[in-house]
């Protein structure tokens, strides 16, 4: 049986929301989950039900926000690197934690180590389209310096994720870029579009649009651009709904179409919330680590077990192993 290990303390709201997501995935998911973190504050919000079903590990050191992430490497008997510790020893499969995100991948690339040929790991978001598939976008936020090799092997990686976890058949594959034409991009987009012209499912430049309009299904680039595109996602939708309820409070005659606009973009807001995602998997590392929002609620913590499940039953690692030396090959 699949085990997940689970940093219970990491969360900006403490274990509560943490043991409760482990709980609501435990009534659905036959899995072992091993909680690491403070044993007299999570075993009282146990139900007595479950505690025969959960392991706890005692520990009372937590990587806070404001502490740098490598200091993680130092402390090693704080919660989250114990728990990377469970997946290094093979005592767990996947790893769920909505503490320190740099600290997170931090110690999984140290502790646990990149896949053969992964030059460096990369995190993974899903994003709502105009069809019922959503787009996958990496990296966004492990690397803020990628080099044109790295953005061609956070496309081959988002490949195989979309294959194995989303079941989508030969999923197109673009690199953002500022145009569609094979001459736009910067310096580094220029070399990786080099890199993986010929590539399976490689369909070239794409723009923003193509992120939300369901035209390609794995969208390549830097972190750090990944990381605005997220939160602008956010920031849009969350803007877009209150600038239709101060519509409606000037505009009582239009009400009606007001409410109307405002539940799509409830939808809207739905699709990108973290909550329903569950967290970021960083992929291309040894094992299974999902970075979750250090304001997941339960649902979050919830839906981060289960793609730690999933990823964990697909055997997506061993699929980004053999589909990057073929890559490797093309280039030689």
């Amino acid at each position: 049986m699949i085990k997940i290990a689970i940093d219970a303390m990491g969360g900006d709201f403490g274990p509560e929301p943490i043991v409760k997501g482990c709980v609501a995935a435990l009534k659905k998911k036959l899995f072992v989950p091993i909680l690491v973190g403070k044993k007299s504050e999570i075993l009282p919000m146990l139900p007595k039900s479950y505690r025969d079903k959960i392991s706890i590990i005692d520990c009372d050191d937590v990587i806070s926000m404001s502490d740098a992430a490598t200091d993680a490497v130092k402390r090693k008997e704080s919660t989250i690197y114990k728990a990377m510790e469970l997946v290094r020893d093979g005592k767990a499969d996947g790893l769920v934690s909505a503490g320190h995100s740099g600290a997170t991948m931090t110690l999984a690339t140290l502790r646990l180590g990149r896949l053969p040929g992964v030059l460096r790991p990369a995190l993974v978001t899903l994003m709502p389209t105009k069809k019922s598939q959503r787009s996958i976008l990496l990296d966004v936020g492990a690397n803020v310096d990628s080099k044109p090799e790295h953005l061609a092997q956070f496309a081959v990686m988002g490949g195989c994720y979309a294959e194995d976890l989303l079941k989508i058949k030969n999923p197109s594959i673009g690199l953002l870029a500022n145009g569609e034409e094979d001459s736009k991009g910067n310096d580094v987009t220029k070399a990786a579009f080099k890199l993986l012209q010929g590539y399976k499912g490689f369909k070239g430049n794409v723009e923003g649009s193509d992120i939300f309009n369901g035209t390609c299904d794995v969208i390549a680039c830097d972190g750090f651009v990944g990381n605005l595109v997220l939160k602008s996602a956010e920031g849009v939708a969350s803007t877009i709904s209150q600038l239709i309820k101060d519509y409606i409070r000037k505009s009582p005659v239009a009400i009606t179409g007001a409410l109307l606009m405002r539940k799509v973009f409830k939808l809207l807001k739905k699709e990108i919330d973290y909550a329903e995602v569950g967290g970021a998997p960083l992929i291309g590392i040894k094992g299974c680590v999902i970075v979750s929002h250090g304001k997941s609620n339960s649902m979050a913590i919830e839906n981060a077990i289960y793609q730690a499940i999933n990823y964990v039953d697909t055997g997506v690692n061993e699929h980004i192993i053999l589909r990057l030396q073929q890559l490797k090959q093309k280039e030689v």
